[in-house]
């Protein structure tokens, strides 16, 4: 039987879709009372399988490797935690005009998540660029991600993320840390398992992100936060996020063609360094925003779709750059991570990057 494939004419991620669909469930039917509880507790769980996961699928091999490239991975680790909280604190000159102060602190929210591993991989692999350093780049920000995160929401966001109490780094350490730090721990003798089977659990990653979803969309429904927002304040919001990754594309590409970095390089930087991820970023928000993370992820649900259309885009016309060489056995491709790059041209055709890396 002839496998079925997104239409390669929608450029829509299909798991969007599937996340937008478990919005609007948690718009008619949110959890209440007794279902609540359920559906807290159970979140909960799954954020932390998440985070065990995320630890069982880094390679520590690979990660130490790719040290030797270390001023790269420093442009990524700037850009991503402090060139973009750097425009995040900035657009708060835009408050009331276009956006609303919930839709501000989930916009600088956004800015302070870890960057992708798989789309970057993907849309670098398809750009003809340093594919290794990509994989690298995004494990380190997502194992940085996790510490580095929350300390700057908890600086910058003060209460409404929960703010610096006890309590708030117990639940921190305890959902995200202590899984992941499990999860390499155990990585030698599940990684074999756990990499035999990437798409079953593929699909448990899916399901528990679109269950933190429900989750924090129907206490958004119950708290009524949903009446804040307006459909003018949402086309504010977009036209935003569309200069804020205007301008993260632009600075990675001709920054670190300053820095002097090669054409590999900086296909790479632009891609590890410009783009978030909805998967680390989800369960985040879920643990330091609680009854307030539907709006806090509002932002990074829109602006992770605005990102894979763009960069593929970007990826497609990069591929055919004069100074484009494709390696032996590399293609468009599917790199690990929870993240979803359905965009119609990265799917075309698959690569084999050899890792076992998995955090989005």
């Amino acid at each position: 039987m002839k496998r079925l494939r997104w239409p390669t004419w929608m450029p829509i991620d299909p798991y969007i879709l599937l996340l937008l669909g478990t919005v609007g469930l948690a718009a008619l039917l949110p959890a209440r009372g007794t279902g609540a509880d359920v559906a807290s507790g159970a979140s909960t769980a799954a954020i932390a399988f998440l985070f065990f996961l995320y630890g069982a699928r880094l390679s520590t091999r690979e990660a130490l490797e790719g040290v030797k490239h270390w001023r790269l991975h420093v442009t990524v680790l700037a850009c991503t935690f402090l060139v973009f909280p750097l425009l995040g604190m900035a657009t708060r000159g835009l408050v009331p005009v276009l956006l609303t102060q919930p839709l501000y602190q989930g916009l600088l929210f956004l800015t302070l998540v870890p960057s992708t591993i798989q789309s970057s991989i993907a849309f670098t692999s398809m750009a003809r660029g340093n594919v290794p350093a990509a994989i690298c780049a995004g494990s380190f920000s997502s194992l940085v991600g996790i510490v580095i995160t929350p300390l700057l929401a908890a600086a910058l966001l003060g209460s409404t993320a929960g703010g610096f109490s006890a309590d708030s780094l117990v639940q921190i350490v305890l959902q995200l840390l202590v899984p992941f730090v499990a999860g390499q721990l155990l990585r030698r003798w599940i990684g074999g398992f756990v990499t035999r089977h990437k798409k079953v659990l593929g699909l448990v990653d899916r399901g528990s992100i679109l269950l933190v979803v429900y989750t924090a969309f129907s206490e958004g429904m119950v708290q009524g936060i949903w009446h804040q927002v307006s459909p003018m304040r949402l086309a504010g919001l977009l036209v935003v996020e569309a200069v804020l990754l205007a301008v993260m594309l632009a600075l990675t590409w001709y920054g670190a063609k300053a820095l002097r970095f090669g054409r590999e390089d900086r296909i790479a930087i632009q891609f590890a360094g410009s783009k978030k991820s909805l998967a680390s970023g989800l369960p985040m928000a879920s643990v330091l925003f609680g009854a307030h993370a539907s709006l806090a992820v509002l932002p990074l649900m829109l602006f992770h779709q605005m990102q894979l259309m763009v960069c593929a885009v970007i990826a497609k016309r990069r591929s055919h750059d004069p100074g484009a060489q494709e390696r032996p056995g590399e293609g468009p491709g599917e790199g690990p991570g929870a993240e979803v790059t359905s965009v119609a041209p990265v799917s075309a055709s698959r690569t084999s990057v050899g890792t076992g890396t998995r955090s989005g």
